[in-house]
């Protein structure tokens, strides 16, 4: 079989023994060859080259991510450099990287490995956060495009493998590396009580022993980072049912819930750690355990305003058009005008001092031994990874009163808002009354005090085998099989501590008058100076003032007062059993074919056990069950559903070597991802109508969004691309065209004449009625719920790559390249719309889809200056925003660019120097028309600047 050679420069590096570790390897090393020119190439240049090989020699279609790029100039985690890749997008959580989209399907559809090992997340969900893996511990990662039969199953939209160190493969015999950088956030110092200042640290050491059979590697990495927003969020949009013009005709306008203006700021620290063992006694047996630890933890505030509820108080109340001066509609949707509260439409403007607490834990741990005996190859391994996740969303609400000084305060009712919505822009906005008052009349008390912890337990354990065959036959190079098994559990725990009330002044919890030492005037500034103030407390002060002399105890529990606590914790069970036979191919039709053709076989068994309100049937389970505080209620039972399932998964991938610098690959495959895990929760709460229906039967409804009865998201997708590598310089064209065929995915659904017992839920045989003694029989209602929607549909889409060094050019501008890559995707795909974006819902793409991704880095290397300057474009795309509750929206196109530049001053010092986020891109949302504002997020500028220490 005729081979095809490497690029020239990588075939330079090969003879001259320059390897990829991540140093820039001295000339007196390489074996001396007069022949030979000796060719030096660091930083991100060669990270390049190294991610361009590792694409072209692969048997699938894949993306990837050298240890240089990340080592020389790291991001700050290993999301931020993975959405550089073509079609990989980025979630920004607190302005920087945390879920990824690929291919325009979410982070949910994505399996994420580390080391080849599945990763649990401190998500809640099957989505990896990727800011817990330091970008400094992860010295390569890919992107699986296209799946093969020894891939674990589990990534409709792909698959990404992070990859730690290898200690036996460093050219040297020990590498020590220090990396020390501070960071400042230019945007901090508009924050009351915000850090503008942090820092970056790792350290990693990598020594081999006893004749180079023996390597060891241990690596740190610490960020400390401050946590800083301003925002503007506007609230979904409801359809009214009244008359807001004085026209006559009810129904036929829509207006938003309120508005949030808020200050965020904290800090954040995370800490990851990395521990590699490996040990080759011969050229027949290896053996490697490595372990991974990160925590994370951040404390963070919320401060300013939430004003709320237009749309409709507890008392359903809703905004009439005498309350309204000088409205403003788009489209029936108000955008602006004046809107007065009174006693009949006592919507609220809360002053918020919200706390937030975030503890993660993430492990992952493993023992892989390899045996090479002859032509067959085994391998074992030993996986466990987990993730401990716990927040606390912490709230406090001030309210204005009539008189602070009075018995029993009453509600001020009177307030007054003056605003105009602007679209992407920031809104104006102006109050009635002075809202830094905390004596006398119209004066502020806090009102309510809660703390909402969400508390998640992630674990997976898996033993795999596998064994490779070589036949170096006319048509098979290989054949491989093998086997895995694992076991997943997850848990989520709820529980509240609620005092006071959000509404209005209690009696029998009553506001605190808030004196001077515990508050403090605060003032926007900036593009936000417009905003009126609003006063920042110390709850340090004002908790103990209110709850110590009453003797409250403040521990959050699990209450049947709140019995939605009780419904949302519970346990999730995965049993997987996998199976796979893949041929590997090489052979020749004219021009050389490589590839593989294989099959996974997957058998799956989930379940849950979680509580479900049979209103007290004894014959459905029901049994007397205490709280944390010793109440007790005896409607609820406990209950294990569940269902079990096999897959068949078969795919193949060819490449056909055209030419010495042209390929072909075409891949085909049916591919699947499991349910999001916190969706397939059994807890369901439940309730009657007031009435029977027409048959005299009681109408059973329940409630819970969750179902252990999901099926997983199913597709068949087919990739077709062109590759192009440069033979005279360093560089490669690709082009690709993807199709998926999605059989299913998972929504939220209210469903009725619901056939409970039919589809395995336990409901009461029999119900009496008030004033009934005869019992009723029962009959399905209502259910809200998740469910397979199986209309699917297709999503699509091209992706192109230019990768370019332009070393034929002259010095000094050999040094140049480019790197870019632009992704486009489409679907038929739409979800039943964004609630309340206007009179009527918008219709939505899945979440995540992007149309248009655009990703862009211009470089410089010569000599020991290395520098870059980077560009993201992501267009338009649907996802959640987080306000008092998750509400979807659209999330509006965004560009963000980033600068990064180091100098080698000699063999072992470095300089560094980085800017992200250079124009202070803000996100921005937006409820079906850009008209009905969301979100409106700035984060400021990053500034980082450092040293790094290597021999």
């Amino acid at each position: 079989m005729k081979q095809f050679k490497p690029n020239l420069l990588t075939l330079a590096l090969m003879s001259s023994g320059i390897t990829f570790g991540g140093q820039v390897v001295a000339q007196d090393e390489v074996a001396a060859d007069d022949d030979v020119e000796v060719i030096e190439v660091s930083g991100f240049r060669r990270s390049l080259i190294e991610s361009i090989n590792q694409k072209r020699y692969s048997d699938t279609v894949v993306e990837s991510i050298s240890a240089d790029d990340l080592g020389a100039l790291p991001d700050v985690s290993i999301g931020e450099a993975l959405a550089r890749l073509p079609g990989v997008t980025a979630v920004r959580t607190g302005g920087q990287a945390g879920a990824l989209n690929i291919r325009g399907m979410s982070g949910d559809m994505v399996y994420t490995t580390l080391n080849g090992r599945e990763q649990v997340s401190t998500s809640g969900s099957r989505s990896v956060e990727f800011e817990q893996y330091p970008s400094e511990l992860i010295t390569s990662a890919a992107v699986y495009k296209s799946p093969k039969a020894s891939l674990i199953e589990g990534g409709v939209a792909g698959t990404v493998e992070m990859t730690t160190v290898s200690p036996l493969s460093i050219s040297d015999e020990s590498r020590l590396n220090v990396n020390v950088r501070g960071s400042y956030n230019d945007r901090a110092g508009e924050v009351s009580d915000a850090n503008e200042f942090g820092h970056r640290l790792s350290v990693s050491y990598q020594r081999k022993f006893m004749d180079d059979t023996l390597g060891v590697a241990l690596g740190f990495s610490r960020l400390f980072q401050p946590d800083v927003q301003t925002q503007f969020i506007g609230l979904q949009y409801y359809a009214t049912d009244t008359d807001l013009t004085n026209d006559g005709q009810p129904n036929e306008h829509a207006i938003s819930e309120g508005m949030e203006l808020q200050h965020k700021g904290g800090e954040e620290t995370r800490d990851g750690f990395l521990a590699t063992v490996e040990w080759a006694p011969s050229d027949t047996f290896k053996l490697k355990a490595d372990a991974f630890h990160s925590t994370f933890e951040s404390k963070a505030f919320a401060r300013g305003f939430r004003i709320k509820d237009f749309t409709g108080n507890e008392g359903g109340i809703r905004i009439s058009a005498g309350d309204l001066e000088n409205p403003i509609f788009i489209n029936d949707s108000l955008i602006g005008g004046t809107i007065k509260a009174t006693d009949t439409n006592r919507w609220n403007v809360q002053t918020v001092n919200d706390n937030n607490t975030e503890d993660e834990s993430l492990t992952s741990i493993g023992i892989n031994a390899e045996w090479i005996l002859d032509d067959l190859t085994i391998t074992a391994d030993f996986a466990h990874s987990s993730a401990t996740s716990d927040f606390v969303n912490g709230v406090n609400w001030t309210l204005m009163a009539k008189d602070a000084n009075a018995a029993s305060p009453e509600l001020v009712d009177d307030h007054t808002i003056t605003y105009r919505l602007n679209a992407l822009n920031l809104p104006t906005i102006s109050l009635n009354k002075d809202y830094t008052n905390i004596s006398g009349a119209n004066a502020l008390m806090m009102s309510k005090y809660g703390t909402y912890p969400y508390d998640y337990e992630d674990e997976s354990t898996a033993f795999k085998l596998d064994a490779k065959y070589q036949l170096d036959g006319e048509f098979i190079s290989s054949v491989e099989a093998g086997v895995r098994m694992s076991e997943r559990h997850y848990r989520a725990d709820r529980s509240v501590f609620e005092y006071g009330s959000d509404w209005g002044f209690r009696d029998d919890e009553k506001p605190l008058k808030l004196t001077d030492d515990m508050v403090k005037v605060v003032d926007w500034e900036g593009d936000f100076s417009h905003f009126p103030s609003y006063i920042a407390i110390d709850l340090d002060k004002a908790l103990p003032a209110w709850f110590d002399a009453q003797n409250i105890d403040a521990t959050p529990k699990k209450r049947w007062a709140n019995d939605w606590t009780m419904i949302q914790s519970g346990d999730v069970y995965e049993d997987v059993l996998a199976a796979y036979a893949q041929a590997n191919l090489d052979f020749d039709v004219g021009i050389p074919v490589t590839g593989n053709i294989g099959v996974r076989v997957v058998q799956t068994d989930q379940y849950s056990d979680g509580l479900q309100n049979v209103q007290g049937d004894t014959a459905a389970g029901a049994t007397c069950i205490k709280d944390e505080t010793g109440a007790e209620n005896c409607s609820f039972a406990h209950k294990r559903v569940g269902k079990d399932f096999t897959d068949v998964l078969p795919s193949i991938n060819l490449n056909f070597q055209i030419s010495e610098q042209e390929q072909l690959r075409v891949a085909a495959a049916k591919v699947m991802a499991r349910a999001p895990i916190d969706q397939l929760k059994a807890g369901i709460g439940s309730w009657y109508d007031g009435a029977p229906n027409a048959d005299g039967k009681a109408v059973f409804n329940a409630w819970g969004d969750t179902s252990p009865l999901l099926d997983p998201f199913y597709a068949t997708q087919l990739d077709i691309s062109y590759e192009r590598y440069f033979e005279e310089t360093e560089g490669a064209f690709v082009a690709a065209v993807f199709y998926k065929n999605i059989e299913s995915f998972v929504e939220k659904q209210s469903l009725s004449n619901y056939d409970f017992e039919g589809n395995g839920w336990d409901i009461p045989d029999s119900y009496t009625l008030d004033g009934e003694t005869t019992p009723r029989e029962v009959a399905g209602g209502t259910f809200n719920t998740a469910v397979n929607n199986d209309n699917g549909g297709y999503i699509r889409g091209l992706e192109l790559a230019y990768t370019q060094t332009f070393s034929f050019l002259p010095e000094p501008f050999s040094g140049l390249g480019v790197n870019m890559s632009y992704a486009y995707t489409e679907s038929e795909i739409e979800q039943e719309g964004i609630s309340g974006s206007g009179k009527e819902s918008a219709k939505a793409n899945l979440e995540g889809l992007s149309p248009h991704v655009f990703s862009g880095t211009l470089y410089y290397n010569n000599g020991g200056f290395d520098t870059r300057v980077n560009l993201r474009y992501v267009d338009d795309f649907v996802g959640d925003q987080v306000a008092e509750d998750a509400q979807l929206v659209f999330y509006a196109s965004e560009t963000v660019i980033d600068y990064q530049a180091s100098y080698q001053f000699n063999d072992n010092l470095k300089g560094l120097f980085q800017i992200t986020n250079i124009t202070d891109e803000p996100t921005r949302t937006y409820f079906g028309s850009k008209n009905l504002t969301g979100t409106i997020q700035h984060f400021g500028r990053t500034v980082f600047m450092g040293i790094n220490y290597s021999m």
